[in-house]
């Protein structure tokens, strides 16, 4: 008798689990399919685990696999396999080593639009040193603070109209002569929460402010921030992303949004002469993740072509990023003129960097301008 009541319960046991497993496989099942597709941005083993997650979903939910389109709706189930069981695909010979080889993958990308001349090794290589290094702050070095403050300062009035909005996702990046470290071997010194890229921000706002154009330029030191939080550098672009946000909601006429950075490569990459004076070159940054990469990518494309028609060289081009260890949005999706704009390198001084803004911020008035013509 007890054996049956024993069996008994075992099935009644086993049947409740099946029970219980069931429900929450249709809850988060229905959870997706009333979610946007987009929010499951994960990744496993590269940038096909969303897709395999999504396709295996769509056999109990049709709803999903009707969302599923392009290079999303088929997935190919050799290769699919064996890049997750190896991530290695079969059709990049380079995924064979990238994992293997430091700093390979910070070259596991192409230029879509370059300058003459421009190969892998001008693409911007992203870096942070340890949280305590990149919140110290020290005082400009006192030659770059002399060239900074040399020439005719503008005194004119502000447009009250703000256009533009200037901010800096990783405000801690820094030049090594603006710390007085001109020449330093080691890049990941140019670092600092208060002698920062910041600085050419007010630079550019000042600069379209002389042309008309009304711009705010946030100087949020975003190392305090995450520190605050006790996040990494890697969530730099959340706590920037509010920031972007909160200046969209106050404020509805902004229509341009630049995120100014610092490249890491050195001085022969980075630096250009014209017309016998010195430039920090300039690339532009595009998120292939984001729902407006083609609206980004022509904003990016008009200031690379008038930057090179009238500064010929200052402009690298225009770099799209995706997959494994990059951003992929870069707080992009949240308007059609968002850019990050990376703007020199470490080694690039003062006057260098003076002399790219206006010029920066000359395109964007063109650009700026002609729209006003045509909505006006």
């Amino acid at each position: 008798m007890t054996g049956i009541l024993v069996n008994i319960y075992r099935k009644m046991l086993s049947g409740f689990i099946i029970l219980v497993c069931t429900i929450c496989f249709f809850l988060v099942a229905g959870f997706i399919s009333s979610s946007n597709i987009s929010f499951f941005k994960f990744k496993v083993n590269g940038d096909i685990g969303a897709d395999v997650f999504l396709r295996i979903i769509s056999y109990e939910n049709p709803l999903i696999g009707h969302a599923l389109t392009g290079s999303n709706a088929d997935l190919p189930i050799l290769s699919t396999g064996f890049k997750l069981l190896t991530n290695v695909e079969m059709n990049d010979i380079r995924s064979l080593i990238r994992s293997e080889i430091p700093g390979f993958m910070a070259f596991d990308s192409n230029f879509l639009i370059a300058d003459e001349g421009v190969d892998f090794t001008d693409i911007p290589i992203e870096s942070a040193p340890p949280m305590e290094v990149l919140l110290q702050e020290r005082n400009m070095a006192a030659n770059e603070l002399k060239e900074l403050n040399s020439g005719k300062i503008y005194s004119g009035s502000s447009p009250t109209e703000k256009s533009v909005f200037i901010y800096h996702t990783h405000s801690w990046e820094s030049y090594l002569p603006l710390l007085g470290l001109e020449g330093a071997e080691n890049e990941n010194e140019a670092v600092d929460g208060k002698t920062n890229i910041t600085i050419v921000g007010e630079l550019l706002g000042k600069e379209l402010e002389k042309r008309g154009i009304g711009a705010s330029v946030d100087k949020t030191n975003i190392g305090q921030e995450l520190d605050k939080k006790g996040w990494m550098t890697h969530k730099s672009y959340e706590i920037s992303r509010s920031l972007v946000q909160s200046a969209m909601a106050g404020n509805e006429k902004l229509d341009y949004f630049i995120d100014l950075h610092r490249d890491s490569v050195r001085k022969d990459s980075t630096t250009a002469t014209i017309n016998n004076e010195p430039y920090a070159r300039l690339v532009f940054v595009i998120g292939e993740e984001n729902k407006n990469f083609q609206k980004n990518l022509k904003f990016a494309n008009e200031l690379h072509k008038i930057l090179n028609k009238d500064y010929p060289g200052i402009s690298k081009g225009v770099l799209p990023k995706k997959g494994i260890g990059v951003d992929g949005i870069y707080n992009q999706d949240l308007h059609a003129n968002t850019l990050v704009v990376e703007v020199g390198g470490v080694d690039n001084n003062m006057k260098e960097l003076k002399n790219t803004i206006e010029a920066l911020a000359d395109a964007i008035s063109q650009i700026y301008w002609k729209a006003e013509e045509v909505n006006g």
